[in-house]
């Protein structure tokens, strides 16, 4: 957080006191796994609580920044980075904050996650990540941490703010019923995908790139790149390509931080 608003021009000491807000996509419990296994109750100290919990995790930032915005952990899988971009956009737009760091975390300090991942088998027995591969076998787990700083477009011209993108519409949803409870529902895809250009002056076909969900998976993957062409690649002008991607190809899938990265 501290080196996004670094990134931004923001001095960390100005936002003292700010109605800047804090939303963080987190769910990985491998350092509570860790403590909690510990069969020495004496070696529950005054931080072990604070250690463990999501809401802390969010509010630590906000507590060392001084910031009095809204602050929350967002837990929805491996989207919740991505809500806690749309919940920060809604802020922003309600007038709740004036600020707001959206950021996902996710990092592997024990093996459970990853043996669970192996049972179910969703994690690739050969290593890559091979997004729309005809020889995807699973997902390669990635771990890091990414911090967006957001502001109301006018604010930002206002305050001579480098602006690197702007984010015009977003969508959120859960699919519902489908043929199981870790199988894409491809019409919600749609759906969610469809829902996000409204209020916006944008038209699916004037999008030129989609970074896809993409975990290299052979049951998710061709749901996705079939909602994504149902949505996006109608009545396309000749001129106009749709490129599809996944990031995760080059340093896998970070589970609750994937949207952010």
């Amino acid at each position: 957080s501290w080196e996004a608003l670094e990134r931004a021009g923001v001095a960390p000491d100005s936002l003292i006191g700010s109605s800047t807000g804090v939303f963080v996509g987190i769910n990985n419990l491998d350092y509570g796994t860790l403590r909690t296994r510990q069969e020495d109750r004496t070696k529950i100290d005054p931080y072990f609580s604070t250690g463990l919990t999501f809401s802390v995790a969010a509010g630590r930032i906000s507590y060392t920044l001084g910031l009095q915005g809204p602050c929350l952990p967002i837990d929805t899988a491996c989207s919740s980075s991505l809500v806690a971009v749309s919940l920060a956009m809604q802020s922003l737009r309600r007038g709740d904050c004036d600020m707001a760091l959206a950021a996902g975390v996710n990092l592997m300090l024990g093996p459970d996650a990853t043996m669970y991942f192996c049972r179910i088998r969703a994690l690739s027995p050969s290593g890559p990540c091979r997004t729309f591969d005809a020889a995807a076998d699973g997902y390669a787990r990635g771990e890091g941490c990414g911090v967006l700083v957001l502001k109301r477009l006018k604010d930002a011209i206002a305050s001579g703010d480098n602006i690197l993108a702007l984010l015009r519409g977003s969508s959120v949803n859960h699919d519902g019923r489908s043929s199981g409870l870790t199988i894409p529902n491809g019409r919600s895809q749609q759906q969610v995908m469809e829902k996000a250009f409204d209020g916006t002056d944008l038209k699916p076909q004037d999008v030129s790139y989609v970074e896809a969900h993409g975990t290299g998976t052979s049951l998710g993957d061709p749901i996705e790149a079939q909602s994504i062409s149902r949505v996006f690649a109608q009545n396309r002008p000749n001129k106009n390509p749709l490129w599809v991607g996944s990031v995760k190809t080059n340093f896998g899938h970070l589970e609750a931080a994937a949207g952010i990265a």
